[in-house]
């Protein structure tokens, strides 16, 4: 008889017996710490309703776009993974449980990925399975699955509760009305699940919907906007409506960092010509770097730190973007470049006790040559957690290896899990709590640190940074 399927005590520490013994005791004293998840896509909706999850297609395969993109590179269509395509008349795969069985076969392509150590994290951890995936297996988990997500136990806010979240942050358009959320503090939840400002879709005059956005914009905010200091004024009064529902940060996806500002009067020019017409790539590009300039000048005002992530190449695929719409198309990172495209920002404000500015990026090339340097001595910047492609065992460690010794473990953010699978939230972090254990597990053995200092920095990367980094201003 099989034995059944475990995960080793030991998964992702070192390999080194000796680092390996220091990384355990280092990684019990964050295991179960509380989880800060500040960047975060979790519908704000389904934990007010406290919906269930639905079947296991529906929360482990269908939204999971790194899940998704394997499949995909192996010869599937989207449409076969139950990923429904925007014309409603075209075919797209329905049968879930033929879904699972997709995924289950081809458990193996899974190998080296982080998406197998959260995947596996979640099905052992959380829901109890004890046989691998494969085709085998996939109708007898499924099944275990169906009726162990069917239970009251496993809805969303009470395995919020069992995850041992303290705080989670949504990601919110500026025109969001925020019902969710003061339900939800009403409800005693206000300091547990809060909104994050993201504006992208109001930066960007040269792309599609960019005046739809400006009109719900106008609606939101009670603001006629006709002009680009009304466009200003609605802004900030929807920033300042975030700050009172809970906010504590906004959220910038640009192309680039580039943060050079616009005379006033260009700056209404853009706009205008926008409003009535149309504006080029460039013309688009530049108004999008004034606008993150203006972003740090108000979050000088209202205190909400500012996170910024440039450097993706969305949608390359076109055909997949037109079939399924945005973030269906194939995200792919691009070189990114930081010290010229900051300096305008950072000159005016890189000093300033009222900002705070924490970076990310996909680019691992700057991490040395200047995002750890610039962390390293501007008071107001933070380097974020290795993101999306990078949240890997070997990508967060070559991070620790780039940064640390520049920047220094107290210019960091902390983890952030960035996902919209929320029943992987636990396994991010716990991966990150892992591999900083083990980060720090060399140091210990290299005599660079003692075992006390190593146990204290775990801690605070894992919990104390990310709720200092993100704290609200004067607290």
């Amino acid at each position: 008889m099989a034995q059944p399927w475990t995960l080793h005590p030991d998964r992702a520490l070192p390999a080194e017996p000796g680092q390996r013994a220091i990384a355990r005791e280092v990684y019990a004293a964050t295991a179960n710490l509380p989880i800060i998840s500040m960047h975060g896509h979790i519908d704000v909706g389904a934990i007010r309703r406290n919906d269930p999850f639905g079947d296991p297609a529906e929360l482990f395969i269908i939204p999971d776009h790194y899940l998704v993109r394997m499949l995909v590179s192996q010869g599937y269509r989207n449409s076969d993974i139950g990923v429904r395509p925007l014309d409603p008349n075209a075919p797209f795969e329905a049968d879930h449980r033929l879904i699972w069985r997709r995924f289950c076969e081809n458990w193996k392509l899974f190998r080296g990925t982080p998406t197998r150590y959260w995947i596996e994290h979640e099905l052992v951890e959380i829901f109890g399975i004890t046989e691998e995936p494969s085709a085998k297996t996939a109708d007898a988990i499924y099944d275990q699955l169906t009726a162990t997500l069917a239970k009251p136990e496993f809805r969303i806010r009470e395995l919020f509760d069992r995850f041992n979240i303290e705080v989670l942050s949504t990601t919110d358009a500026p025109d969001a009305d925020l019902a969710d959320h003061a339900a939800l503090a009403a409800e005693g939840w206000g300091d547990r699940v809060i909104p994050t400002f993201r504006p992208d879709a109001l930066f960007y005059p040269n792309r599609s919907g960019w005046r739809d956005a400006v009109t719900r914009l106008s609606a939101a905010s009670g603001i006629d906007v006709t002009d680009y200091a009304s466009f200003l004024e609605a802004i900030q009064e929807r920033r300042f409506a975030f700050v009172a529902a809970g906010g504590l940060a906004t959220d910038h996806g640009h192309r680039t960092a580039n943060t050079t500002p616009l005379d006033p009067a260009d700056a209404d020019r853009i706009f205008q010509q926008a409003l009535s017409g149309s504006v080029d790539f460039a013309t688009g590009e530049a108004f999008a770097a004034n606008m993150l300039f203006e972003s740090a000048r108000m979050s000088t005002e209202d205190g909400l730190v500012m996170q910024l992530h440039p450097g993706v190449r969305r949608d390359h695929s076109e055909a997949i973007f037109q079939a399924f719409g945005p973030d269906n198309g194939f995200d792919i990172p691009e070189a990114v470049e930081f010290t010229r495209s900051l300096a305008p920002l950072l000159n005016a404000f890189g000093l300033d006790p009222r900002f705070r500015l924490i970076l990310f990026t996909i680019d691992e090339t700057v991490y040395s040559r200047e995002l750890a340097p610039l962390a390293g001595v501007y008071p107001t910047v933070k380097l974020g957690a290795p993101w999306w492609f990078l949240d890997s065992p070997d990508g967060m460690f070559r991070f620790r290896e780039l940064t640390s010794e520049t920047a220094g473990f107290y210019n960091m953010s902390g983890f952030v899990d960035d996902t919209r699978a929320f029943a992987s939230i636990p396994a991010r972090h716990d991966l990150a709590r892992r591999v900083d254990a083990g980060y720090l597990a060399k140091l210990v053995a290299e005599h660079r640190l003692t075992l006390d200092e190593a146990t204290e920095t775990a801690v605070d990367l894992a919990y104390n940074l990310p709720k200092s980094s993100y704290a609200r201003r004067g607290e």
